[in-house]
């Protein structure tokens, strides 16, 4: 390990001594600077936070980046086709949305379409058939309308979704008969408000069945959703009743890249005359652009606040030079070169920034740290969260050019003190 070399070890012994000696400055410099750097490992700590948010709300809906998603379009041999791919394997997961009424039967839902309970009806309570022929529907009753996904695997891999109460469906068992089912926030909210039987009725079911809620989840979806082991549902109604041609829905495909499943499933959907499309998650990619503009406005403003802080180390630096003037002098009369003389007040000033910034990350992990604990249980992203590195790591780079910035006209004029003011002593 090379050894710091013998000026500027001087000029770090000699820094030091000078802070010591002078501590009231010292603290003066480190309040005017204190808030800057604070500023900016809030910012820093603040916009990791922010990107870990929207980074973690934009997984709950997509899956994580790097994830193949493959949508297939409704077509009467798809479905076959797909779980006959995917069975038996791990890297892929399906998941194919149809339309469920939970409750009183014989009625028409509170929330027509699957619609948020607070934003009104989605949809109409009337009955059509294949040619478009209407008539009015039941009255609206004790049911609860909501998107059904069927899932043939553990799509937790693919989909972060986080646990509210309850578990999330456990593939390891039998199919039950009374289909398990998880369901998100909006569609507790409903249950929680409306008391409705436990029927669970769907479109090219075989009858009426009885579901289990066995958990709840965020999944990020304003709808009321449930999700349910597919091998539980096709009990009661075959797979291709899941897919209607005639009225959409979801069906999709997750897998990894690399997974033979995508090229496989394409092979087979193509010469079955079904149509399906490929794509890669980049969440992170795509919030980059964004990200990158609110970091950017953010640290403009702490800048400016750490520019006061500069002129604050600015002025006590000069005004400290002012006073050792004839320190300075006698030191040239002695042999020491310029280049030293400036070293001893950059030393200074970067070692008062050093400081400062030990002081401001030290403020921002105790600020996070009450924060997490007030608002923990209201917010779970602040839930024992974690005070970022490069938060502390900004910091320190903010005290080191404050200390250069700070110190560099009081360090020029250091160096350009005559010999021959020593003689005023």
């Amino acid at each position: 390990m090379r050894r710091l070399s013998g000026r500027f070890r001087s000029s770090l012994i000699i820094g030091i001594q000078g802070i010591r000696a002078r501590k009231l400055r010292t603290l003066l410099s480190m309040i005017s600077l204190f808030l800057g750097v604070l500023a900016v490992v809030t910012v820093q700590a603040g916009a990791s936070i922010a990107e870990r948010a929207q980074m973690s709300g934009m997984e709950l809906q997509n899956g994580y980046d790097g994830t193949v998603v493959i949508d297939v379009m409704p077509h009467e041999k798809a479905p076959a086709i797909v779980s006959e791919t995917v069975a038996g394997r791990d890297d892929a997961v399906t998941m194919i949305g149809t339309q469920a009424i939970i409750g009183e039967p014989g009625v028409s839902p509170i929330n027509p379409g699957a619609a948020p309970f607070d934003q009104g009806s989605w949809g109409s309570t009337e009955i059509c058939d294949n040619v478009g022929n209407c008539v009015p529907g039941p009255p609206t009753g004790e049911a609860i309308e909501v998107v059904l996904t069927a899932v043939s695997g553990d799509m937790l891999k693919y989909r972060p979704l986080r646990s509210v109460s309850g578990q999330w469906l456990d593939f390891s068992t039998v199919p039950a008969l009374a289909p398990r089912l998880v369901i998100n926030e909006e569609a507790a909210k409903g249950f929680q408000e409306h008391h409705v039987p436990a029927e669970m009725r769907m479109r090219g079911a075989k009858a009426n069945v009885t579901p289990q809620i066995v958990g709840v989840v965020e999944d990020g979806d304003q709808q009321p959703r449930a999700y349910v082991r597919q091998d539980e549902l096709t009990n009661w109604m075959p797979v291709n009743s899941l897919v209607d041609p005639n009225f959409g829905g979801q069906f999709t495909v997750m897998t990894s890249q690399g997974s033979p499943v995508e090229q496989v499933l394409a092979t087979k959907l193509k010469a079955a005359g079904a149509d399906s499309y490929s794509r890669v998650v980049e969440s992170r990619k795509e919030m980059e652009k964004q990200l990158r503009l609110m970091r950017l406005v953010f640290l403009s403003m702490a800048g400016l606040v750490l520019l006061i802080g500069v002129a604050g180390i600015l002025n006590v630096g000069l005004a400290t030079v002012g006073e050792r003037v004839e320190e300075f002098a006698l030191r040239r009369a002695v042999g020491t070169p310029r280049a030293l003389l400036a070293g001893i007040v950059l030393a200074e000033t970067m070692l008062t920034g050093l400081l400062t910034a030990a002081a401001a990350i030290g403020a921002g992990v105790a600020g996070l740290k009450i924060v997490s604990m007030f608002l923990g249980d209201s917010e779970p992203l602040l839930a024992n969260v974690q005070f970022p590195w490069d938060a502390g790591v900004a910091g320190i780079i903010a005290g080191l050019i404050a200390g250069v910035l700070g110190g560099f006209v009081p360090a020029v004029r250091a160096a350009g003190i005559p010999i021959a003011t020593v003689m005023r002593a």
